[in-house]
């Protein structure tokens, strides 16, 4: 498991503690710092477990590198990644270890989840295909795979490693892109993780997101004269925009209000999170209880 760390604040012991939780007991946690300022580490540093590695080089090399090096760490056949503030569900590895074996063919797969607000509230589903035909049915609109989620044997990760210099906030898309025509995806269709959105709304970084994830699709069209496909990105990059300045108003409006859950299996799933949170946000959790 690859846990690239940058100033995660108190949002770093949960995660971990849903790592330590899992029932699927031979995982390898590679906690790898980017240069933190803030101190994060501490928070963990009562856990005493072997499985866990914790890597620091006093360097600053982003998302992308810190991801490459931990696929050069890696000492199984598989390689899982999450966030330095999200939450794995305890079946969570069982679940994609047993998806893996069960079809040889599968290279990358990841989990349905929901996503939680700062304070640890539900606010709805991650958009979440299940097959590979689903999930790369249209590359031009990008790939609705949560990053975060993934696991996958480790050949693969060698195979085709993260682009670096890393392209703005959309290294996964760029990986997904380069290797979609000669891999396959799935996702695990039970709901395994807790994807965290942040209130802040920083459009410059928005629109320069979707800038870099339209020329990485742009360059890759042009290059297969698939000029349709380019088209196609371009009209998904000008709609995304105005989808995405709608959904960030009623995102910011969701956020900062207490939102009724009237969708009945996302009521279902806020209950299965409300005893996730008493166990991983308590003041003190302690790892004897896990």
């Amino acid at each position: 498991m690859a846990m690239p760390v940058y100033n995660a604040g108190n949002y770093l012991r949960p995660a971990v503690m849903s790592i330590l939780a899992q029932t699927y007991p031979n995982w390898e946690l590679l906690v790898i710092d980017d240069k933190s300022t803030d101190r994060s580490l501490e928070s963990i540093a009562d856990i005493s477990d072997t499985r866990i590695r914790i890597l620091s080089d006093g360097f600053n090399k982003g998302l992308a590198a810190r991801l490459n090096q931990a696929i050069d760490q890696a000492r199984g056949q598989f390689l899982a990644r999450m966030d330095q503030d999200d939450i794995s569900y305890p079946e969570r590895f069982a679940k994609q270890l047993a998806l893996l074996a069960s079809a040889p063919e599968l290279d990358l797969v990841a989990v349905r989840a929901i996503r939680i607000s700062e304070e640890n509230e539900v606010l709805d589903f991650f958009p979440s295909p299940l097959t590979h035909a689903e999930i790369c049915a249209r590359p031009w609109q990008g790939f609705y795979f949560p990053h975060s989620t993934w696991m996958g044997r480790i050949e693969w990760f060698r195979k085709y490693r993260y682009r670096v210099p890393q392209p703005y906030f959309c290294e996964d898309q760029e990986l997904l892109l380069r290797s979609y025509c000669e891999s396959k995806f799935a996702s695990v269709p039970e709901v395994q993780f807790a994807y965290r959105v942040h209130a802040t709304i920083n459009l410059k970084k928005l629109l320069r997101t979707h800038w870099a994830v339209f020329k990485l699709q742009f360059l890759h069209f042009q290059a297969k004269h698939e000029f349709q496909f380019v088209l196609f990105a371009l009209g998904v990059f000008l709609s995304r925009i105005v989808i995405d300045l709608t959904k960030l108003i009623k995102q910011y409006i969701a956020l900062k209000a207490k939102i009724k859950i009237s969708n009945i299996e996302l009521q279902s799933e806020a209950r299965q999170w409300d005893q996730l949170k008493i166990r991983f946000f308590s003041a003190e959790t302690d790892t004897s209880s896990l």
